[in-house]
């Protein structure tokens, strides 16, 4: 009898456990179906409310997400002026060559083109007449100081570098010029026109060394023939950009 209990009992407990597995796998398996069933309602959902795509529109460029670097633009000084000092030899017609000096100032308006203000001093010699006559003077010792005030338009024609061994490149240019002045000789002041060429190259940014050549012609009738002179000068300088 008892025997027969104990394993009604047993029989009823084993069922129950049975029951309750089957009942955790039902109920987990309807979840998975419910969340399926949602998810898959908000993918419609979301296909409903995108804008119809044209078949003939071109495929849409993906952006990429890159994250943008701040740069800091450098503020370059435009080095536009240019003041100098220049020294060198002028050969006054009629008159020998001898020592010049002078000032510069240079405004460089584009790359090419530039506007020179320049004025400079030598005293001239004697004349052969005066060598050859004794103690003849045409001239006194003021009148003697040969002064020249230009205004000259440059132009850079051949702009490039200098090369210094293998390892040092000089920027450097050729360039033209071309103006007009006065100048101040045998106490008299003369329209002058000048015409040159030079040679820039900067060691640095800021200075500048330059070798020029420039010829300056007026009239003069001082030797008692009236014709135009041309006095060369041939000098070297050095000008400091700003």
């Amino acid at each position: 009898m008892e025997t027969g209990i104990r394993v009604l009992l047993l029989t009823v407990t084993l069922a129950a456990l049975s029951g309750c597995a089957s009942v955790r796998n039902w109920y987990h398996h309807r979840s998975e179906v419910r969340a399926a069933r949602a998810e898959a309602r908000e993918e419609a959902e979301a296909a409903r409310n995108e804008p119809p795509q044209d078949e003939n529109a071109p495929p849409r460029v993906v952006e990429p997400e890159v994250a943008r670097r701040k740069i800091k633009v450098p503020k370059i000084h435009a080095s536009n002026i240019e003041l100098g000092l220049h020294y060198g030899a002028l050969s006054i017609e009629d008159f020998g060559t001898n020592p010049s000096y002078g000032v510069s100032a240079a405004y460089h308006v584009t790359e090419d083109f530039f506007f020179l203000a320049e004025t400079g001093r030598s005293t001239a010699g004697r004349t052969s007449f005066e060598t050859l006559g004794g103690n003849i003077q045409l001239l006194t010792r003021a009148e003697r100081h040969f002064t020249y005030y230009d205004l000259t338009l440059g132009y850079n024609f051949l702009p490039g570098e200098a090369f210094i061994g293998r390892g040092l490149a000089l920027t450097s240019a050729f360039y033209l010029l071309g103006g007009l002045g006065a100048t101040d000789f045998a106490g008299d002041k003369k329209f002058t026109l000048n015409f040159g060429a030079g040679y820039r190259v900067l060691p640095a940014d800021w200075l500048a060394v330059h070798i020029t050549v420039q010829d300056r012609v007026f009239r003069s009738d001082l030797l008692g023939v009236a014709k135009l002179t041309n006095n060369f000068e041939a000098r070297i300088g050095t000008t400091v950009f700003f």
